[in-house]
């Protein structure tokens, strides 16, 4: 994850726009969809460079085993949202399905909820992938 704007209070971590129970949930999540499916879940939070699609690949390629990932690449200041899938991914996780993934996480984004929102979108997009 890349550095977001300051938190304040006393769970916030440095740097970072989530509290230490947040990352720990997001991390959970992540090792369970990564268990679950056989596939790698990466979330990436911070700028994305213009245009954002071929950023957030650029991103996804950097994934070992990038063909078997799934990346969740959000910019909160930039109001992006882009989800990558390998090509072995994408095989279980349609376009449709990471489109209903997105817009359940916009409208929690949308409350000013984005751990609740990746967390939506990971559980999301791990139930369409299916159990490997």
């Amino acid at each position: 994850m890349v550095s977001a704007p300051e938190q304040s209070g006393p769970d916030a971590v440095a740097d970072g726009p989530f509290t230490t129970r947040q990352l720990l949930r997001l991390d959970e999540a992540l090792r369970v969809a990564d268990q679950q499916t056989g596939l790698t879940f990466s979330v990436y939070i911070g700028e994305l460079e213009v245009p954002t699609r071929e950023s957030a690949e650029k991103l996804h390629k950097q994934i070992e085993n990038s063909a078997l990932a799934v990346l969740i690449a959000v910019s909160p200041n930039q109001r992006r949202l882009e989800i990558v899938t390998g090509v072995d991914a994408r095989k279980r996780i349609s376009d449709r399905d990471a489109k209903l993934a997105g817009l359940s996480m916009a409208a929690a984004f949308a409350g000013g909820d984005l751990a609740g929102g990746v967390l939506a979108g990971i559980d999301q997009l791990a139930s369409h992938a299916g159990r490997h």
